[in-house]
């Protein structure tokens, strides 16, 4: 299965597009044992992301590779899996819910 259909990959910002908007929106949820990757911009290859991260150690926006992404597995040797419920969410409310434990 592909982590990003086609139909979303149409929709979703190439790399830079959103770098001048205050609260970029976030197109994909991706999680596996503690780590979660939203999504806000994709390139042109569709490997290389930008969003927010947030894992067991800390959160920030940067740059990460869809290929590295799938090549992980958890500790029960699971794969990396997208939110099928996630519906596009501007950065700054997932921010918030992170900062009250929310779930988003």
């Amino acid at each position: 299965m592909e982590l990003i259909p086609q139909e979303i990959k149409d929709l979703i910002p190439k790399l830079y597009e959103t770098e001048k908007q205050n609260d970029p929106v976030a197109y994909i949820k991706l999680f596996l044992d503690g780590w979660t990757w939203y999504i806000t911009e994709l390139s042109i290859d569709n490997n290389i992301c930008f969003g927010y991260v947030i894992s067991p150690f800390e959160s920030e926006l940067g740059y990460f590779s869809l290929n590295e992404i799938k090549s992980i597995k958890g500790s029960l040797g699971l794969s990396v899996e997208r939110d099928i419920s996630f519906k596009p969410t501007a950065l700054a409310i997932i921010r918030k819910a992170k900062k009250s434990k929310s779930i988003v």
